[in-house]
This record gives structure tokens, C-alpha cells and sequence, in this order.
């Protein structure tokens, strides 16, 4: 594996990775967060995968068929050619608003001749743990667990059932299907009944992709990474996930391996402003629905992440028998940050709750529960603002006063006193204003280094880092500050290397960081061009852009000399960056709330 070459599908209850040739290499049912089925993506012996392996290849190549997240790949042999749309059935139901079961549909389409192939059918359930024992029954397969906690998985298809399970060579003169799912069927499963699927989830998507808004340039690649993020966003209860993937590590042979399938506050507030600024309204209503069915007590503590249906507690376990992505070790399951005191939270979540009265008019009933969450927030950042928290980027061990953590709870208060302006609630004004010009202060006196000439990690700290790029996005300091303009780049002569950028560059808990991270490069192009290099910015992305898979799709890390993808994959975190980089280049000196508003028009 030299990249990270996937294409995802799904349905926004769980998603699939497929190969750039046409195996199913991680796939976790029925939800995101359930152990997988297909799990090679974390051992290529022991995982399990479902394969196409023609007789005759010639080439291969895989696209998405346009403005969908129907995965093609098409197989072109000295037998005769055809393709396999993947993609998990999601459309509008009559008796339920959409039908998205756990399933993935393999539409084999017949193009020409009679080509011959063999499937690799492999499941493993229960992240290969235990046996799978697979039995070919009159109208279906049923794979199960022999040990262990007890899974099972069924496939439907059209193609000789005995043979495929077997690995015989298959042939295709006509179109045929495969359908692997985590349910028992209770109707007939043919052909007619897939294609009859491929159709209405096409129509789906292309519904949904004609809805995000439009603009002067790179529309093709923000469409692109908001279908995948639409992708991560989890239906059920209206939770986003940071990634699809467990333990895909930032660099090969480390133990920097975390379990992304889970919804960090931070990062799914920064996904649905940048959705809401596409036009995707009602994923901020769900999301902020997610939210408030979150904090049921007044004085319960926001964590800076949950499970997608809402848990609390996500103990972090490690799977021994797994040896990793590529000997990179340990798997782990869980994630024990979730215990961890971040500050930057509140900011971010407020934030979110200011766009939503200033742009949408809401129910009395639901402005009132967003004003007490917003209140509430407010006495958190009052007890917390000056403690010293683990930070954006989640260091275990060590805890300080971060910049943009202080940055954060400015933000909280600053957006706290516009919604109370709009609800015209002025009896905490004073009070709350006085609490936000105290941490600006605070800010101003102690994270600013003379020697560095630039807003430094934390405070006392003459080592720089990324996140204090985004002290202009959040109308912390004005992109024309000469504080902010020094600081990009200070930043950028320190932090960058081979055209990439670092997090950080000092020690942390598993010593210094050997990846860039893909955000913090586009957030250098937002901030190069808002300080006035503008070309400079332009090629800067467009050279992001190339690196890229061959379907558009960004990791959370670049190796710095390779520009190979690492980290958890596709990552909420790049698209979204990758998006406003995008929109900030082609739309110029707009900025996200206009952009926003003129969406909603």
C-alpha cells in the first residue's frame, strides 16, 4: 500500500473503503462505530476483504460517477470490459424519510464481451478476532462468528453462489449484483431490485449536489469533499464524524494511531459552518439537536467529543492480534481523549449556535434551550478560561495555556454577547463584556513573543504553531493587524518544510511530530491571502490540490518528501479546510458569513 488510493461510500449510517482496484478493504457494520466486517485496511492477512480479481486485466481505473459518491471502477480486459458501481443504497422512502440499510450494493455492469473474473469473498467479523465460518444457503450466504460475541453478515447475488464463495472464475455476458448486508433480506434481491437502487441513490446524490452552492472556481473539488463530508455525518442522531478510520497512523512504524469514528465538537462545528456556508442547512439543525440532547443538566461539562449516538464514555481498548497499517501498531478501538479538557470547545460550539439565529429564524421553544446552552457555556469559560487545558492538539500528558484555547473562549463570549443582542437579552451585557475584554487582554499580554514577532503556542512559549492562523478567521484580530500579518509569517518561516506544513515542531508525548498536517497547509493559503499574497496563496493550493488521491480525497497527514497520505482517512478536518481555502481564492474578499448568506437565498 504506497497510498492511501480509496474511494468511500456510504449512506450516512456507515460507509465502506474501496481500492483503487475494487476491493472492499474496510467496512464496519451497521454503523460506523461497529467492528468490521471487512477489516484489511488494519491487517492484510488477518482483516478480510471482498476482491474482483479478473482473469485478462489489461488496465484499471475508478472514478465517481459525477456530483454522486457512486464509486466506479472499470476493469478493461482481453476478454471484454465492465464496471462495478459500489455504493450503499440512500433515497427517499415513503414510509420512512430515507432508506439507507446496511448494505453495500457491487452493480457489475456489462460493457463488452464476456470477461472473466474471480471474487474474493472474505469476511471477518468482529475485527477478525475470532473464526468467520461462511455457509452457502438456497437463496443467500451467511457468514458468522464461531466464537466470541456473536456477528453475522448475509450476501445476496445474482452470480453462481457456490462458485463465488469458492473463488471459481466467474463470467459476466449481463449485467449482475452482489449485495453484502448486515440484515436478512425479507424481499427477493435481483437484479432489477439493485439497478432499481443504483438509480434512486444516483438521483440522491445528484438532488443533493444541486443544492450546494455554486462559485467562481474550484466548484468540481468543493462539491467533491462536501459529498464526502455529507459522508461522515451520521443520520441517525445528527453526530459528524472526524474520519471513517481507526489507527491509520501519521507516520509509518509510529504509535500516533487513533480511533477517529466519533464526533469531537470542534471539528463537527467547524463542518457544519462550512456546510451551512454551502447551503446544507438542515445539517446544522441536526447537528445542534445532537448537541442539546447532549447537556441535560444546566452544570454538566461539554466534552470535547462523543460517541455518534450520543455516548459519553469511549474507553480506549487495543486489538493485539491486528498488526496495524503496515506493521504500524497498536489498533485501538476507542479513544481515552475523550476525558481531556480542551478550551478551544466552547468557542467553536457558540460560534455555531450565532450563525444559526443570526441567519434562520427558530421556534421559540428551540431558542430558548440554545440560549441556556449558551449561557451555560458562558459560566464554563468564566470557571475555566484561565486553567491550562491539553489543547487543540490533544497532548496526553501535558497541560498548558494555549493560545488558541484562550483564543476560544474569547470567541464564546464575543458570540455570546451577538446572540443575546439578537434575542435582546441585555441583563448580562456589562457583565460578559467586561469577562471578554479580560481574556483579550490576557492574550494580547502573554501569548504575543517580541523575539518570534508572532502569537506563539502558549503562553511563555517562544515555539510557534499552526492553530494561531485561525486567530483572523474567528474576528479574533483583523487580517490588516500587523500583529496577525507578522505572525502568518513567522509561522510560515518556521513551521513550514518542502512546502508543507507542521502542527508544531516541539516535543510532544511521543516526541517530535515526523508528518505535515494537511489542515494547517490550507489554513497558511487562507492566511497568505488574506495578508495580501494573494498568488502566492493561489499556487500554494492548487499544488495542495495535486496532492490529493486520484479521487479528490485528503488524509489527515502528508509525508513531507513523498507527499504520500498518512493519518485517518478521508479526514472531516482536510475537507473542510480544503473548502474554505477554495472559497476564499475564488470568492475573494467575501467573507463566510456573506458567502452564507447569499446561500440561503
Amino acid at each position: 500500500m504506497d497510498n492511501l488510493n480509496y474511494g468511500i461510500v456510504g449512506n450516512c449510517k456507515s460507509a465502506a473503503l474501496i481500492s483503487k482496484d475494487g476491493s472492499i478493504d474496510w467496512l464496519c457494520l451497521p454503523k460506523f462505530d461497529s467492528s468490521s466486517v471487512f477489516g484489511r485496511l488494519l491487517d492484510d492477512e488477518k482483516g478480510g476483504h471482498m476482491a474482483i480479481l479478473p482473469e485478462k486485466l489489461n488496465e484499471s481505473k475508478q472514478f465517481y460517477l459525477p456530483r454522486t459518491n457512486i464509486l466506479c471502477t472499470r476493469f478493461e480486459c482481453e476478454d471484454g470490459i465492465f464496471e462495478v458501481h459500489d455504493f450503499m443504497p440512500r433515497y427517499e422512502n415513503q414510509k420512512e424519510k430515507y432508506y439507507s440499510p446496511p448494505d453495500i450494493i457491487r452493480y457489475f455492469k456489462h460493457i463488452t464481451g464476456n470477461p472473466s473474473f474471480r471474487i474474493v469473498y472474505d469476511p471477518r467479523l468482529e475485527y477478525a478476532e475470532f473464526e468467520t465460518k461462511t455457509i452457502v444457503n438456497d437463496g443467500y450466504v451467511k457468514s458468522n462468528t464461531t466464537k466470541g460475541p456473536y456477528d453475522s453478515l448475509y450476501l445476496y447475488t445474482s452470480f453462481d453462489k457456490q462458485k463465488l464463495v469458492a473463488g471459481e472464475v466467474l463470467h459476466l455476458p449481463e449485467d449482475q449484483f452482489v449485495l453484502v448486508s448486515y440484515n436478512q433480506k425479507l424481499l427477493r434481491q435481483d437484479v432489477k431490485r439493485a439497478y432499481l437502487k443504483l438509480m434512486r441513490t444516483q438521483v440522491y446524490w445528484l438532488n443533493w449536489s444541486e443544492r450546494t452552492t455554486r462559485f467562481k472556481e474550484y466548484n468540481d473539488e468543493i462539491n467533491r469533499s462536501a459529498l464526502t463530508l455529507k459522508l461522515l455525518s451520521y443520520e441517525k442522531t445528527g453526530a459528524v464524524l472526524a474520519a471513517l478510520t481507526t489507527s491509520l497512523p501519521e507516520t509509518i512504524g509510529e504509535e500516533r494511531n487513533w480511533d477517529y469514528r466519533f464526533c469531537w465538537i470542534r471539528d463537527a462545528s467547524m463542518v457544519v459552518r462550512i456546510m451551512t456556508g454551502l447551503g446544507h442547512l438542515s445539517l446544522t439543525q441536526h447537528y445542534l439537536d445532537f448537541i442539546i440532547s447532549l447537556l441535560p443538566e444546566k452544570d454538566e461539562r461539554i466534552q470535547i467529543m462523543y460517541g455518534i449516538s450520543g455516548e459519553k464514555k469511549l474507553s480506549e481498548k487495543v486489538l493485539k492480534h491486528l498488526k496495524g497499517y503496515e506493521g504500524s501498531c497498536p489498533v485501538r478501538i476507542g479513544n481515552a481523549a475523550y476525558k481531556q479538557k480542551q478550551n478551544d470547545i466552547y468557542g467553536i460550539l457558540v460560534d455555531v449556535v450565532y450563525q444559526q439565529f443570526k441567519l434562520f429564524p427558530a421556534s421559540l421553544e428551540y431558542s430558548e434551550e440554545l440560549w441556556t446552552l449558551v449561557r451555560n457555556v458562558v459560566k464554563m469559560v468564566e470557571r475555566n478560561w484561565q486553567k491550562p487545558d491539553k489543547g487543540i492538539w490533544e497532548f496526553r500528558n501535558e497541560s498548558r495555556h494555549f493560545t488558541f484555547s484562550k483564543v476560544l473562549c474569547w470567541v464564546a463570549v464575543d458570540r455570546a454577547v451577538k446572540v443575546g443582542n439578537l434575542l435582546k437579552q441585555e441583563e448580562l451585557f456589562t457583565e460578559w463584556e467586561r469577562l471578554r475584554d479580560r481574556i483579550r487582554d490576557s492574550i494580547l499580554k502573554n501569548a504575543w513573543s517580541e523575539e518570534k514577532q508572532s502569537f506563539t503556542q502558549s503562553y511563555g512559549s517562544e515555539d510557534l504553531d499552526a492553530s494561531v492562523l485561525l486567530m483572523e478567521s474567528y474576528g479574533f484580530v483583523q487580517a490588516s493587524d500587523p500583529r496577525f500579518k507578522s505572525t502568518v509569517l513567522a509561522v510560515q518561516r518556521e513551521l513550514e518544510h518542502d512546502g508543507l506544513m507542521y502542527r508544531y515542531k516541539n516535543e510532544d508525548d511521543f516526541g517530535e511530530p515526523q508528518s505535515a498536517f494537511t489542515i494547517c497547509s490550507f489554513w497558511l493559503v487562507n492566511s497568505l491571502y488574506k495578508t495580501g499574497y494573494k498568488e502566492e496563496a493561489r499556487e500554494r493550493f492548487n499544488r495542495l490540490l495535486s496532492y490529493s488521491n486520484h479521487l479528490g480525497l485528503f488524509s489527515e497527514d502528508l509525508d513531507f518528501k513523498t507527499k504520500r497520505m498518512l493519518g485517518n482517512f478521508p479526514q472531516a478536518y482536510s475537507h473542510l479546510a480544503m473548502i474554505e481555502s477554495a472559497i476564499t481564492i475564488s470568492e475573494g474578499e467575501l467573507s463566510l458569513e456573506e458567502i452564507i448568506r447569499e446561500a440561503i437565498k
